[in-house]
């Protein structure tokens, strides 16, 4: 696996960091997300934490992307409150974006390590859902 590397996108973590910190109090929101949609237009959102699996603040920000109109994402973050950083998405996470964006890129690392990778970089050998759908006749 050839990891590629783009310019990490600071506006957009300090986006997330933003949210995370005036936003997430309780237990319930505990991590906020920041997308750039294709347009430019940055879009935030919450994690809605609940014992069942609530939704991450990355499947939230997809939602409110659409809702916003955006449908084409290009790079996508999520930071944790009380000052976490930057949180690489979890594994449901990673497979939804995969699906939703085959091209997106994603912050991830810590302090100095920071960078921005491909979705496909962080699920090698990955299940392509739209691959195994069957034609409609």
């Amino acid at each position: 696996m050839t990891t590629q590397i783009h310019p990490v996108d600071h506006e957009l973590i300090q986006a997330a960091a933003h949210v995370a910190r005036t936003r997430c109090q309780g237990d319930n929101h505990t991590m906020a997300a920041a997308a750039r949609a294709r347009d430019g237009r940055i879009v935030t959102a919450v994690n809605a934490y609940h014992f069942t699996g609530g939704p991450c603040a990355e499947l939230v920000v997809i939602g409110a992307a659409a809702a916003q109109g955006a449908y084409e994402l290009d790079t996508i973050v999520a930071v944790g409150d009380r000052d976490r950083g930057v949180v690489p998405p979890c594994g449901r996470c990673r497979q939804v974006l995969l699906d939703y964006f085959p091209a997106l890129k994603v912050i991830v690392g810590e302090h100095d390590r920071i960078r921005t990778v491909l979705i496909t970089d962080l699920l090698p050998e990955s299940y392509i859902w739209a691959d195994h759908q069957l034609d409609a006749e």
